[in-house]
């Protein structure tokens, strides 16, 4: 008899003792691999943070803006607990007569009394309106006491005051709000925007914002944002008005206060406008934080257009950026800016505008640039900058500068010189003074005293008349014997003062 050992269970068991052991060496290359690689982009320096813009210019929080809650930032607060219950919300006209009424509800109340297409009129008599408007049916709010924005320094009137911490008014999706003659303040806003909306329409009309916070004072995510003849007081790091996917149209709009004027990413189908505005910023440079723009102009999805016309950008590092977006700018102003204007990529035209600058005109580093019949101005560096990437067309351009414009000397006759100016690439130098009401109307509005940009040559008046000529060293030789081509044409004085 014969024993027999079970050879396949050990084989089998070798085999898989194998596999497993190669299974663990084939493991152990990828993981040692993903941690060295992993190691490596932690320790590599990224170059693309140094070349391109940030994709974000004020927010170092999360991208999507924070939708606000009551209860979240104000646990006490009870909306909902009225022993006498809400009206039913079926009024045509409910008008609220406010004396600072901070908790009492009479406000958020009033917005469920006003039937869907009704009016809600703020009466602020005896101080302002306290209170938060959550709106989500249409309706038109107009504050009683009107609002004038020429009397804007004059006025302390307030109508409607956001508690500390939360915005002044909240627009639903689809909801069309018209806003006439409020004067909004939330001067303790913290990370709350004192008008908010999400796929909303609010169309504005003589109205005032005071608004102090670390968020804009206005936030339109999509939908459409109209505001005309309104005064925008913002002391705030982040821009005065951001538009994000939204329409934007802007007439006769101040800005005053912000550290960046407006940010606009345009929503598709539609031109945003700007037109009859004034972008005011500190004057200050850029020691800490985000970057001071007056008009920013970047993509979303969709590749967007803006049309910006009689603006006055004033006091911002740099006066217009534009990021993937395509921008026509046309009789403006851009004044007291290291950089006029930047193009990182896009579309920008630039036509029959003045722009003061103290480093370069218009930038140009990715895209297409068209820079027409424009005045540069200012102790700049360069007037127009092009990176390989940037297409420019540029032309009928003049500059007023003393840092650029200074003239060279050529020989005419027997030591006789003309001065004479080398063109640039689509621009070149212009003569004399710089007009006095340009300053008065750019620079003039930080209330700069005026500041003679132009280059100025000892006796070119009468050189320009036809009388002297310069020497070699550029110093003006008076003579009035030969005037126009006969002083390069007769002997006699290689210098001096003839008569």
């Amino acid at each position: 008899m014969s024993t027999r050992t079970p050879v396949g269970p050990i084989v089998a068991g070798v085999v898989m003792a194998v596999a497993i052991a190669g299974f663990a060496l084939m493991d152990a290359a990828p993981a040692r691999a993903q941690v060295a690689a992993r190691v490596e982009s932690q320790t590599r320096p990224n170059f693309g943070l140094l070349l391109d813009p940030p994709a974000r210019t004020y927010r170092n929080r999360e991208a999507r803006h924070r939708r606000y809650d009551y209860r979240r930032h104000r646990p006490d607060w009870r909306p909902d607990h009225h022993p006498g219950g809400y009206r039913p919300g079926g009024e045509e006209v409910v008008l609220v007569d406010c004396g600072g009424n901070p908790g009492t509800g009479a406000v958020e109340d009033a917005v469920r009394r006003v039937r869907p297409g009704g009016t809600l009129v703020l009466r602020a008599r005896g101080g302002p309106c306290v209170g938060w408007l959550n709106i989500d049916k249409p309706l038109t709010l107009i504050g009683e006491s009107g609002f004038d924005p020429r009397d804007w320094e004059r006025t302390d009137h307030i109508t409607l005051q956001a508690p500390d911490g939360l915005p002044c008014m909240t627009v639903a999706r689809g909801v069309r709000v018209d806003v006439r003659d409020v004067v909004f303040a939330s001067p303790r806003a913290g990370d709350a925007a004192c008008v908010v909306g999400y796929e909303a329409e609010i169309v504005m009309n003589r109205v005032g914002f005071r608004h102090a916070g670390d968020e804009a004072a206005i936030y339109a995510d999509g939908g459409l944002l109209d505001i005309r003849n309104a005064v925008l007081d913002a002391q705030t790091i982040a821009p005065a008005i951001v538009a994000e996917g939204a329409v934007l149209n802007a007439w006769e709009l101040t800005v005053l206060g912000a550290q960046s004027g407006l940010e606009l990413i345009p929503g598709p189908g539609q031109t945003s406008r700007i037109a009859g505005a004034t972008l005011r910023g500190t004057n200050a440079p850029n020691s800490f934080g985000p970057r001071s723009i007056g008009l920013m102009v970047r993509s979303g999805r969709d590749y967007g257009r803006v049309e910006v016309e009689n603006v006055a950008i004033c006091g911002y590092v740099e006066g217009v950026v534009v990021e993937g977006a395509s921008v026509a700018i046309k009789d403006s102003r851009i004044c007291r800016s290291d950089k006029g204007a930047v193009l990182y990529s896009g579309e920008l035209r630039l036509e029959d505008s003045r722009i003061r600058a103290s480093t370069v005109g218009v930038a140009a580093a990715a895209g297409h640039a068209v820079i027409v019949d424009n005045v540069f101005a200012g102790r700049m560096q360069e007037v127009i900058y092009r990176e390989p990437r940037a297409s420019v067309e540029a032309h009928g351009n003049r500059v007023w500068s003393q840092s650029i414009c200074r003239p060279q000397f050529r020989d005419r006759y027997r030591g006789r010189y003309e001065p004479y100016w080398r063109p640039g690439d689509g621009w070149e130098c212009a003569s004399g003074s710089y007009p006095r009401d340009w300053w008065a109307a750019e620079d003039g509005l930080l209330g700069l005293p005026y500041d003679d940009d132009g280059h100025q040559l000892d006796g070119y008046d009468d050189y320009r008349d036809g009388y002297g000529w310069y020497d070699r060293d550029g110093r003006y030789i008076s003579n009035q014997r030969w005037r126009g081509d006969d002083r390069w044409r007769r002997a006699g004085a290689g210098g001096g003062n003839e008569r």
